[in-house]
């Protein structure tokens, strides 16, 4: 059996202490054979930059997804040609850098193949994730049998669509980019482990990471402001799957959350 933990995005200096602290107790307690978090948000809550990404990997994350944020701090660009395990939405132009696709090694030995694709309901109008699932699917060779998606997306509907598309053919797709946990956990039909979105490590005493005063004065006047990250209650949320590398369906899956 091959123990899968993802975590939610990871928002700024408090969600990256969050890892820091609770990654180590639980990859230990429940014998994690690779753990995968969205980072997009580890830059102050807008992008992440090569220094962040080597210390989130230094915390013990094998595997970085990001989304839309991705592109917000230039100096990440370059890392993403060079950095393999740093992933970007793969439905962006395939002339941007980095890549939507890494098959890596988990502790276990087994091959695992990690997919990044981002939504487009609400969101910039990028290629079909629909579509590049299945061609990145059709290009991963059938031996890796363990597959694992982030879908960063902005509408449940949009999250609960991929799923039942990816059913069968994924060993597990996880939503991201609403920042709040959802409570449909569940094994699809197929074998695909399923929840909408994975909640956000990070802040929580803010407004889905931002600091709640500047928000309610955006909702209560519509002007501009100057987003900041909040920086009390922090929680880590996430999810550990449970996978048979023998046909690549989840046994498995439930939530997973600290607090403080």
């Amino acid at each position: 059996m091959t123990n899968l933990l993802f975590i939610g995005d990871i928002f700024a200096s408090p969600g990256r202490t969050m890892v820091a602290r609770y990654l180590p107790e639980i990859v230990e307690a429940e014998n994690i054979h690779l753990t995968i978090a969205n980072g997009e948000n580890a830059a102050g809550g807008f992008g992440i930059t090569p220094q962040l990404a080597d210390e989130i990997f230094g915390y013990g994350v094998q595997v970085i997804t990001t989304g839309n944020h991705a592109w917000d701090k230039r100096e990440v660009y370059d890392y993403f040609k060079r950095q393999q395990r740093i992933l970007r939405p793969a439905n962006y132009p395939a002339e941007l850098p980095g890549s939507g696709l890494v098959t890596v090694r988990a502790k276990n030995g087994v091959d695992v193949a990690v997919i990044n694709l981002q939504g487009r309901a609400h969101m910039i109008p990028i290629d079909c994730p629909f579509h590049k699932a299945d061609d990145l699917l059709a290009s991963i060779p059938a031996t890796v049998k363990v597959r694992f998606v982030d879908f960063h997306a902005e509408l449940t509907s949009e999250k609960v669509a991929m799923g039942w598309h990816l059913d069968g053919r994924v060993s597990a797709m996880v939503g991201t980019h609403t920042h709040v946990p959802t409570a449909d956990t569940r094994i699809l039909p197929g074998g695909t482990g399923y929840q909408t979105d994975a909640g956000m490590t990070g802040p929580y005493s803010g407004v889905i990471g931002v600091d709640k005063d500047i928000i309610l004065q955006r909702f209560l006047t519509q002007m501009p402001v100057k987003m900041q990250a909040a920086h009390n209650s922090p929680e880590l949320h996430g999810v550990i799957v449970e996978i048979d590398e023998a046909n690549g369906k989840t046994t498995a899956i439930r939530r997973v959350e600290r607090i403080g």
